[in-house]
């Protein structure tokens, strides 16, 4: 983080701590009763796993020690986000078992895109087809407890839909989806408008059922995911720390996009409470600062085989190969996840995650620069 940066971010953090004082002294903390999250493999915690396959160890080795359905070795942002709340990890909307949905529901999957891509490799589940389950999951859960059975207690309240926290983390894939057709950067930020309007139509339809309080992750800097290195090396220009300059330039007009968007819908919408989480600085200050962070070698996947990042495309982490009649995993886990940065050259450690996680929670990267426990709060601006 550069010295204006942190300077930037001083009246931020000023703010924040007065309104985390002042929430703590009246006891204004929200309280959010269920989550309902919308995004792609940053926060799926089963989704794709339970539609087409369960995701393969070593995921899921330090937490959970059994693959959980999410691309990581432990836990995602979004299940701190739940335990800050205490709340149980969400159940993924497409995984029928052993689901529990009272508590709130998460629509991402893996590989999910905003609209939908004109290349394979990625979800069929898009945003919109997230939003159709949210509405289907809506319409049916109160018809449901409206009648007395044993699956009555297994969906939310009526009022929870109104006093939930709606999550989004979703737009990465859209980004690396054109630049995979060859789209020059300037086609990429073309489909920006179409990408916005179908964003904003998630957080109107939510609020049109009841949703006040959103939390709206930016995409993160992905010029520094080593499988976008590993595939375009030099092709967009390194900059001082070892990211493409030209794909994270990529990521942050989206983000400027994305933040123009929710401002015009905090007016559309005047009951909502829409705050913007810069998860791209804090991302990109893990990354570039990692071993002032106690990290390290925030350029070599953790769980991979080979290269110099440990990371190869068509042997991703989790495959096995046949050796001598035996088959046998190929492509391991390092042997302590908890200094490493990146999971398997796409998705972040759980260390990582629960870092991300504590920069955000505090609001100090929040337009407004609000504490998430006081989301459904709107702050003068």
């Amino acid at each position: 983080m550069t010295g204006v940066t942190s300077l930037r971010l001083v009246p931020i953090i000023v703010v924040v701590a007065l309104v985390s004082i002042h929430a703590r002294a009246s006891g204004t903390s929200c309280h959010f009763p269920a989550i309902f999250n919308f995004g792609d493999s940053n926060s799926d915690t089963g989704g794709l796993s339970a539609a087409f396959g369960s995701v393969p160890p070593p995921n899921g080795m330090t937490y959970f020690r059994a693959p959980a359905g999410r691309y990581s070795d432990g836990r995602l942002v979004i299940d701190f986000i739940a335990e800050s709340f205490g709340l149980p990890h969400l159940s993924a909307y497409l995984d029928s078992m052993e689901s529990n949905f009272s508590h709130g529901a998460n629509f991402a999957t893996a590989g999910s895109t905003i609209v939908t891509p004109n290349i394979t490799g990625y979800s069929p589940v898009t945003l919109g087809v997230q939003l159709i389950e949210f509405l289907e999951f809506h319409e049916r859960s109160r018809a449901i407890r409206s009648r007395d059975g044993i699956f009555k207690e297994l969906l939310p309240r009526n009022n929870y839909f109104s006093r939930s926290l709606y999550t989004v983390d979703i737009g990465q894939n859209d980004l690396t989806a054109g630049l995979k057709q060859n789209w020059t950067i300037k086609q990429v930020e073309a489909s920006f408008p179409q990408l916005i309007t179908q964003f904003s139509e998630i957080i109107k339809n939510a609020y049109s059922k009841g949703g006040r309080s959103f939390w709206v992750h930016s995409t993160g800097p992905i010029g520094c995911l080593i499988y976008m290195l590993d595939r375009y090396d030099d092709k967009f220009g390194f900059d001082e720390h070892g990211c493409s300059i030209g794909i994270n330039e990529l990521s942050r007009n989206y983000n400027r996009a994305l933040r123009e968007a929710v401002e015009v819908l905090r007016k559309d919408l005047p009951e909502s409470s829409i705050i913007y989480v810069d998860v791209y600085l804090v991302k990109y200050t893990l990354i570039t600062e990692a071993q002032k962070h106690g990290f390290k070698q925030p350029f070599l996947a953790c769980c991979g085989h080979g290269g110099k990042y440990n990371y190869d495309n068509s042997r991703r982490c989790g495959t096995k190969i046949t050796n001598e009649g035996k088959e046998v995993l190929y492509a391991k886990a390092c042997r302590d996840p908890s200094v490493r940065i990146s999971w398997d050259g796409i998705h972040y450690t759980e260390a990582a995650n629960k870092w991300i996680f504590n920069k955000i929670v505090t609001g100090a990267f929040s337009d407004p620069p609000i504490p998430l426990e006081m989301a459904c709060r709107k702050m003068a601006r």
